[in-house]
């Protein structure tokens, strides 16, 4: 894999992962101190969407 699509996987998993944390901080919380921890409910629907656009290119 490239370096290049992994950055964008990386990118895009931890903006999804965050969205997720402040849009429910009771159900998901999340954090990113050079190692990334997670803890709760992760919809894993709209994760795959996410990974599949960055995957397509898609924004």
């Amino acid at each position: 894999m490239s370096n290049m699509l992994e950055e964008q996987l990386r990118e895009a998993i931890i903006g999804e992962l965050k969205r997720q944390a402040a849009n429910g901080p009771d159900v998901l919380r999340v954090q990113d101190a050079g190692e990334m921890a997670v803890s709760g409910t992760i919809d894993l629907d709209a994760l795959i969407m996410v990974i599949a656009g960055a995957v397509a290119g898609g924004p």
